[in-house]
């Protein structure tokens, strides 16, 4: 038998509401400016895609989801999501992803401005890493 435990370390939402009134959101579109510009660059993508890949910490605080398999003869791993093939990535972000990104990642920003878009712009917060190199979590 094996089983699975979702981990998350979570910060008080309470902290994270102000957190995001304060910081975030403003720094968040810095943060976003300077990922994307990194990411359409040679040189800068690793770190770009890194920055990226941490947006909504910056943005909420929201704690990094992992999954931690614990088999029946007592070993335990930590579970990533498969990825689609790195040739079909790196297409897709030279054809679709590195401009599709900005207007997505401006739009999730937008939306976040003001109270009624914020569920939405999480949301799409959380999927940058996919819409920019179809990256699983």
């Amino acid at each position: 038998m094996t089983t699975i435990v979702r981990e998350q370390r979570s910060v008080n939402v309470l902290l994270r509401a102000l957190y995001f009134i304060f910081f975030g959101l403003w720094f968040s579109g810095i943060w976003a400016a300077v990922a994307w510009f990194l990411s359409v660059t040679i040189i800068g993508l690793p770190i770009g895609l890194w920055m990226l890949n941490r947006l909504p910490q910056v943005t909420t605080l929201q704690a990094e989801r992992s999954d931690l398999v614990i088999t029946s003869d007592g070993r335990v791993y930590r579970r990533d999501a498969s990825q689609p093939p790195f040739l079909l990535r790196a297409l897709y972000f030279l054809l679709v992803g590195w401009w599709f990104s900005a207007l997505w990642m401006a739009a999730a920003w937008a939306l976040c401005s003001i109270i009624i878009g914020l569920p939405f712009g999480f949301w799409m917060f959380n999927r940058v890493p996919t819409v920019i190199t179809l990256a699983r979590s």
